[in-house]
């Protein structure tokens, strides 16, 4: 059974989806967040294919995991290292799925984390 905030945060989730859609060009930053970790995937919703992830269980970036003093710090590093996968893919430009978060604290450190490793959001 789902609380009444997480119903919220999928009707938001829902109107935003309506209007923010990926392509292979410029592909869509989804975003999750648990209570410990952050998730976030490129995807192309044209051809519904995941191009590539990125999470704070990373092993490539699992010695700035534990050097991170907090969880938002986490999170930057993993949008920089979303932005390095991108950039080895060709990737420089994408869209920013909240999906239904605020954008403040860890959703937007991965933001910024991903515009500081190239990518033009």
């Amino acid at each position: 059974m789902l609380s009444k905030k997480e119903i919220k945060r999928r009707k938001r989730k829902f109107r935003i989806r309506k209007k923010v859609t990926g392509t292979a060009e410029r592909p869509r930053i989804a975003v999750y967040r648990s209570l410990k970790q952050i998730y976030a995937q490129m995807v192309d919703d044209v051809s519904g294919k995941t191009l590539l992830s990125a999470s704070s269980l990373s092993k490539e970036i699992a010695d700035d995991i534990k050097k991170a003093k907090n969880k938002v710090e986490q999170a930057f590093a993993v949008g920089e290292l979303l932005a390095k996968k991108a950039q080895e893919k060709g990737i420089t430009q994408a869209v920013f799925d909240r999906s239904g978060y605020a954008y403040h604290g860890r959703v937007k450190a991965v933001a910024e984390g991903a515009r500081k490793g190239g990518i033009k959001i």
